[in-house]
């Protein structure tokens, strides 16, 4: 089937043929981290303590090459948008290149602080040896973790969504099926343990960077060892970090907030924790649709910059916000309908049972008004205003979503934690839906085109 016109065909007509080959692949990168806490964890507490230690430096990572990726996205669908696709060429060569440089860095420090960190962390004695013959692999892997995520936002650049969504899927599932294997061992393969959990890990990272590259070079024509000179390509790299970077701190201030919600949370007792943990990852799921619409709106816009077309990107970011809210209410009537059910296939405690529901409930009443924040900061990205992208992810944040969630628990308990949550969730997709609605967008694209 002919890919989407993401500049002549109807938004969001084409919106929606972007979206849904995304969502397989979306549903996948949620997916992979829950298959390798299941598996590690039947190999007891101890090995999922381990690992669970390696999770802010996994959130960190993918935060990076999501980051380096929006970047490299919003570049390169903008010189395609304006029919340059030597520039296009030399951007996703330029970004290739500079993501293998930064995490070539990142891996070797990282080899060389795994004790001193990890014990900064509070890792104890006996799970430092776990964490060490975890990490180790992991860490060597890094590469392959990281340059996939480039290759597909540069597909996604040219409107390709069906392949990222293709190799992401193959993706998790050659994970599900390694895990066990490499993890547990059979036959001529021996056991493991959780070295066999980071093994999978970058076997089936490897497979997306194969499979991605392949694609990228032969069929696309978009990756060459010609970087052009110097002068350009730190001009280039600057540009992709200018964006990566505020994108990369965005997808980091998400598990940080996290962290200080559980910390409220952990005041009501462990029962609670376990319950808001289990409604954060079924909000995962929920919110999977939106997340994936976002990823795909920061190279449509983007190709509407190329081309100038300032109509067709404040009427994406309506259509997205549109999709956005209707898929929220959904959302919402099947939480409230049956959150109790859903909240039963976790946990069978019912203090655990009754907190997840709890939140289902009242949380969901603000997932589709929270999805604007993502729809809003992703067009922002497309059009080159990072800094604005991660102001409003950062004041939904920091200015409602933690406080109001404090003030809920002083003035109504547990219950008012996740009301505060939500009025904060609230307040924020509204004030990031008008921030971008006010924005003058034709004469931003006017300013973008004569920079460049």
């Amino acid at each position: 089937m002919k890919r989407p016109d993401m500049i002549h065909d109807s938004v969001g007509w084409a919106l929606f043929r972007l979206l849904l080959p995304m969502i397989p692949g979306t549903l996948s990168i949620v997916l992979f981290n829950l298959a390798d806490t299941y598996f590690v964890g039947q190999l007891g507490s101890l090995p999922l303590a381990a690992m669970s230690f390696s999770f802010p430096v996994v959130l960190i990572s993918g935060g990076l090459s999501m980051g380096l990726g929006i970047g490299t996205t919003a570049h390169v669908s903008n010189a395609l948008g304006a029919g340059d696709r030597e520039s296009a060429k030399r951007i996703s060569s330029q970004s290739h290149l500079l993501a293998f440089l930064i995490v070539l860095f990142l891996s070797a420090a990282g080899l060389l602080t795994i004790e001193p960190f990890f014990s900064a962390l509070g890792a104890d004695a006996e799970t430092l040896p776990l964490i060490r013959e975890y990490m180790t692999i992991w860490y060597s892997g890094l590469p392959f973790v990281v340059l996939p995520m480039i290759g597909i936002n540069v597909l996604q650049a040219t409107g390709d969504t069906k392949t990222p969504g293709i190799v992401l899927t193959l993706s998790v599932i050659l994970n599900i099926a390694l895990d066990p294997l490499l993890i547990f061992g059979i036959g001529p393969i021996p056991q493991m343990g959780i070295a066999g959990a980071a093994t999978a890990t970058v076997i089936s990272r490897a497979s997306s960077f194969l499979i991605v590259g392949y694609v990228i070079i032969r069929r696309e024509k978009l990756l060459s060892l010609n970087f052009g000179n110097f002068r350009s390509m730190l001009k280039e790299w600057g540009e992709v970090l200018f964006i990566g970077i505020p994108a990369a701190a965005t997808n980091i201030l998400l598990p940080i907030s996290q962290g200080i919600i559980t910390r409220i949370v952990s005041e009501y007792g462990t029962e609670a924790v376990a319950g808001f943990g289990a409604a954060t990852r079924v909000e995962s799921f929920a919110l999977v649709l939106v997340l994936s619409l976002s990823m795909i709106i920061t190279p449509f816009v983007g190709r509407n910059l190329g081309a100038g077309r300032g109509d067709r990107v404040r009427k994406a970011q309506l259509r997205g916000s549109q999709f956005s809210l209707v898929w929220g209410a959904v959302v919402l009537v099947v939480f409230l309908l049956a959150a109790s059910p859903i909240a039963s296939l976790f946990n069978d405690d019912p203090r655990v049972v009754q907190v997840t529901a709890m939140y289902l409930r009242i949380v969901a009443v603000s997932f589709g008004v929270l999805g604007l924040v993502n729809i809003s900061a992703a067009a922002l990205n497309g059009l080159r205003r990072p800094l604005l992208a991660a102001g409003i992810a950062a004041i939904r944040m920091f200015i409602f979503y933690v406080p109001l969630a404090l003030a809920g628990s002083a003035l109504f308990g547990l219950p008012g934690v996740f009301a505060g949550a939500a009025l904060g969730n609230i307040l924020g997709g509204i004030s990031a839906f008008v921030w971008f609605r006010r924005l003058p967008v034709q004469a931003e694209i006017s300013q973008q085109r004569k920079a460049v």
